[in-house]
């Protein structure tokens, strides 16, 4: 079931053609009418022509009989379009209806490889990691929505020269101890005190230079020494995980130590194509259009002037390895803003060796830093990183005292449970409702606040509505509809509604949005689009529940055509949330 802006941009475009061909039109919302046109006026500058004569041009020429009641020129030259009523009153019914929501599966599915999230071993998970893991998860759960295939990679840190003096330091210890320390979550105390003991002790040096060896040419002993430190660090990050409630398992898990046998293949390749030049000893290539402050080709070091291998190897071999092997139609990496050049350097030297094909799509889906209130990175007061899990209990502690001080007899609600859903889903919705490219400040208050756009704002409109159906009693409208379980819509397909007063006309017209915003929001892999679209249905949505009285309706009709409207509202709230990663909790 297309969207009105999908189908009255498909019109548009044929009517803008009749003009002139290849013109784009531009649909947006507008305060004198539904939806706005504003093509016309680069068009006009194209043909050499008075603004409003092409748009009346196009007004002329486009058919949306059936669609709009009116469509008329206005100012310089915008065509705006009023919808007809019954077209919306048909549409909303049948989204009602529909299961789905209106949205429809990929008519071409993808593989999607994401990768994101990249803890390192034997080392704390940090607020970091929070925008890599928040949205990489969101993005998973819309392609997954969608119908794409869609393939979660943790690419962590698991391999390297490090790696030689944390098996050293947890001999010393005694596997033992180390693990008890390890498994109570002390991953940055552990690393801190080997490398203590790497910079203060020369024998502790050379053993752990010698132990990167051993490891490196596969020795039983310390291949299974380093397999504790991983189990033991992967079982801390589940827990981190499970807290954060992403999708990410063990089986996700593609570290730098997978694709280490693919590394020396990796320079007979590139050196047999003819794409390696030896530059201070160091195997590079050198991909066109990157240079540095001084406008020299700026390498990407595949393999080091020593013989080992860098990041840029590593991750030339992740390419190779998800477009060969798990034929990925589109690879994005959720990574910071930081590592831009680094990325597309890779994508670049990818692309010249044929590794990948221009048909594939390779993105990074870059992201801004967590700012204290000082406007730095965040840290706690001593100045170190801020733990990833300390974080996010501190969230769910404080979203307790909020439940508190609203003062609300919460009867036999769990408290903990929503406890936990509105503090994790008041960090999540501050970080992913903002510009990805963009740092933000992480303010306690204002993510938690139950005004304005937070995750407790929506999560509170869901749970109003749901408040609807169970003072409806059991003779109506079962609440199950409204997102518990697997309850049946309240409207059957070919019923009808009807949408008599504006604040019902706005409801289902904002409804009509909702598979727009979710393909705007995998097409730019933003999840900000969907939560943008969320906040603007709940507003919608209070509007319309001041105005228009749901249970003490006029008649019957009316009052099942407003519980039609106000279940799909909670059923888009509670499915729109929960592509983000969040709860709706039926009671707050």
């Amino acid at each position: 079931m297309p969207d009105p802006t999908t189908l009255l941009t498909e019109r548009l475009q044929a009517a803008f053609d009749t003009v002139c061909s290849g013109a784009d039109p531009v649909l947006r919302p507008s305060d004198r009418a539904d939806f706005q046109a504003n093509g016309a006026l680069a068009l006009a500058k194209e043909l050499g022509r008075p603004p409003r004569q092409v748009a009346e041009a196009v007004a002329a020429a486009l058919d949306v009989a059936g669609i709009c009641e009116r469509v008329e020129v206005s100012g310089p030259g915008f065509v705006n379009l009023v919808l007809a009523t019954s077209f919306v009153e048909d549409q909303v019914a049948a989204m009602a209806a529909d299961v789905r929501l209106g949205v429809a599966p990929a008519a071409r599915p993808l593989t999607v490889v994401v990768t994101y999230s990249h803890p390192n071993v034997a080392k704390e998970m940090h607020v970091g990691h929070l925008r890599s893991t928040v949205i990489g998860d969101a993005l998973c759960r819309l392609l997954g929505h969608l119908g794409h295939r869609v393939v979660r990679e943790n690419h962590i840190g698991d391999w390297g020269t490090n790696f030689g003096m944390l098996i050293e330091h947890l001999v010393d210890l005694g596997e033992k101890e180390a693990m008890r320390e390890l498994s109570v979550g002390d991953l940055t105390a552990f690393y801190q005190r080997a490398r203590a003991s790497f910079d203060a002790d020369e024998a502790f040096r050379q053993r752990s230079r010698h132990r990167v060896v051993l490891l490196q040419s596969g020795d039983p002993e310390t291949l299974r020494l380093w397999q504790v430190l991983v189990d033991e660090s992967v079982a801390y990050f589940d827990e981190v995980y499970a807290k954060l409630g992403v999708l990410l398992t063990d089986d996700d898990i593609k570290g730098e130590s997978y694709y280490n046998p693919m590394l020396s293949q990796v320079v007979t390749d590139l050196r047999a194509a003819g794409l390696l030049v030896e530059d201070a000893g160091a195997q590079c290539v050198f991909p066109p259009g990157f240079t540095n402050r001084e406008g020299e080709p700026l390498p990407l070091i595949v393999q080091k002037s020593d013989g080992g291998f860098g990041y840029a190897a590593t991750d030339l071999a992740s390419v190779r390895d998800r477009v060969g092997n798990l034929h990925a139609d589109r690879l994005l990496y959720v990574v910071g803003a930081p590592q831009a050049q680094h990325l597309h350097m890779v994508f670049a030297v990818c692309r010249m060796a044929g590794w990948l094909p221009e048909e594939t799509a390779a993105e990074h889906v870059n992201f801004g830093s967590v700012l204290g209130a000082d406007h730095r990175m965040l840290r706690t007061r001593s100045g170190g990183s801020v733990k990833l899990v300390d974080l996010l209990d501190e969230a769910v502690e404080r979203a307790r005292a909020a439940i508190a001080e609203r003062g609300r007899d919460q009867g036999d609600v769990d408290v903990d449970a929503v406890a936990r859903a509105l503090g994790i889903g008041a960090v999540k919705y501050a970080d992913l409702s903002i510009d990805r490219a963009k740092d933000y400040v992480f303010d306690w208050d204002r993510m938690l606040a139950f005004e304005g756009d937070t995750g407790p704002y929506l999560q509170y409109a869901h749970a109003r509505i749901r408040s609807i159906f169970r003072r409806a009693g059991a003779g109506g409208p079962q609440a199950g509809a409204t997102g518990e379980g697997t309850a049946a819509p309240l409207i059957a397909a070919g019923d009808a509604i009807h949408l008599g007063e504006p604040e019902e006309r706005a409801l289902g017209i904002a409804l009509l949005g909702y598979g727009a915003a979710i393909s705007a929001a995998v097409e730019a892999s933003a999840p900000s689009k969907l939560c943008a679209y969320l906040y603007g249905l709940a507003t919608t949505f209070t509007s319309f529940y001041e105005r228009c009285p749901v249970l003490r309706a006029p008649d019957a009709a009316t009052r099942h055509s407003r519980l039609v409207l106000a279940d799909a509202t909670a059923r888009v709230l509670a499915e729109g949330l929960q592509l983000l990663g969040i709860e709706a909790p039926a009671h707050m």
